[in-house]
């Protein structure tokens, strides 16, 4: 996976200044809408350091296109021979396979992926991009390793109706429809940042997006796409996690280009939970503050992303009294509260509600386990509080979504390090 396997965290307090990386929910998204040109594309603020981001590099190599770095955040991407249409893969799978799916369909007519993978969040299943790529007229089955999709004579722009907010299956429907005869509407979409981050690089492109508020998205067909630059916005979930390590080590930040317009139902729980927090001009100062009880309950976009209720769960072990987290979503996200109860955490899961009992951050350090990639931000973030070393394994997981997690940290004060 990665030589970084463990992290061990001491208690500190963060102080100083701090910079954003490209989000990873964008870049990932950008690196599949590759596939619907030929023609170069070249990614600014790039964030070359994400595990998830070097496999879905590698993807695209295993498909025929070609990769080049340029410096550490920025990313150029060709392709000099015919393109594969069959993802042969062995190694550690991401979601985005199915939006590789989407855009193979589109631009080829054909496509087969290996069965997705990625975090294992409850249930996750892919019925929802099914469903959409047959609105669009392909044939869409699986065996036992693979999806496929196959649509003869192109896909046909259509009407998908989508039962439930879903952030991948809205990134789908517009990467499929871009390419797709006639105008392909996606009723009931997740409009956040990431997807209209998308939609500006694809119109830069020469797609023919438009969105229509909270409502639907209107993507009117192309011939083709041509290439382009563009710059990935900054990473939201990277910004909450410094906000809240600040407040939680009672310490004094300065995050660089700090995402507000993306953040604002968070800043508001948070300024009301007892964070300190000062508008810059390009930056969020936070200096220190309290950590009260929370009560949250996540949702589309602008409400409180699912993401980042493992880093909300830490600022709740820091206050004093009971913090009540809702995750409709996916409700079997709560096994960090497990690793957070061998640090000293009290806590109880009551149908789909996590109850946190709150004791000022009297943690002690424990050897626990990331279980996925904000799970594993969130323990660390324990750590920063905890009497004695936290020892974390399975932390190549903070890779996949952090970059220079720990070269960060400790440049804010910490003491981390890798294993």
């Amino acid at each position: 996976m990665s030589n970084h396997s463990t992290l061990h965290v001491t208690k500190a307090r963060l102080e100083g200044h701090v910079s954003l990386a490209g989000a990873k929910n964008s870049a990932l998204r950008l690196l599949a809408a590759s596939l619907l040109t030929a023609e170069p594309l070249e990614l600014r603020n790039y964030p070359a350091g994400l595990l998830d981001a070097q496999i879905h590099v590698d993807m695209l190599r295993a498909l025929g296109k070609e990769a080049e770095l340029l410096g550490m955040d920025a990313i150029r991407i060709t392709e000099n021979a015919s393109l594969g249409t069959q993802l042969q893969w062995e190694g550690r799978s991401i979601r985005n396979t199915l939006l590789i799916l989407g855009a193979l369909t589109a631009r080829l007519g054909v496509g087969s992926v290996p069965l997705p993978g990625g975090c294992k969040l409850g249930e996750r299943k892919y019925d929802l991009h099914v469903m959409l790529l047959e609105k669009l007229g392909a044939r869409v089955w699986e065996d036992d390793a693979y999806l496929y999709a196959e649509a003869d004579n192109g896909l046909v722009g259509a009407d998908i109706h989508l039962p439930l907010r879903s952030t991948g299956a809205t990134e789908n429907a517009i990467l499929a429809g871009t390419l797709a005869k006639g105008v392909t509407r996606v009723w009931n979409p997740h409009i956040r940042p990431e997807i209209l981050d998308l939609i500006a690089m694809l119109n830069s492109m020469g797609a023919r997006i438009r969105v229509f508020g909270q409502e639907h998205i209107e993507i009117t067909g192309v011939e083709g796409l041509h290439g382009t630059e563009h710059s990935v916005i900054a990473d939201n979930m990277e910004a909450i996690t410094w906000l809240a390590a600040a407040v939680i080590s009672g310490g004094d930040i300065e995050i660089a280009g700090f995402p507000y317009e993306d953040l604002e139902v968070v800043l508001t729980h948070l300024r009301a939970a007892g964070a300190k927090l000062y508008r810059g001009d390009h930056s969020l100062i936070v200096r220190g503050g309290n950590c009260y009880p929370i009560e949250i309950s996540t949702g589309p976009h602008p409400g409180i992303n699912s993401d980042v209720q493992p880093i909300l769960a830490a600022w709740a072990a820091k206050s004093r009294g009971e913090s009540r987290i809702v995750d409709l979503r996916f409700p079997g996200r709560y096994g960090y509260a497990e690793e957070m109860a061998k640090m000293g955490l009290s806590f109880a899961v009551d149908g789909d509600m996590l109850r946190i009992h709150g004791n000022g951050g009297q943690l002690h350090g424990a050897q626990v386990r990331a279980l996925d990639l904000r799970a594993g931000a969130a323990l660390t973030l324990c750590g920063l509080v905890a009497e004695g070393e936290t020892v974390i394994t399975d932390a190549w997981q903070i890779s996949r979504g952090y970059v220079d997690f720990a070269e960060k940290l400790n440049v804010l004060g910490a003491r981390v390090r890798w294993e």
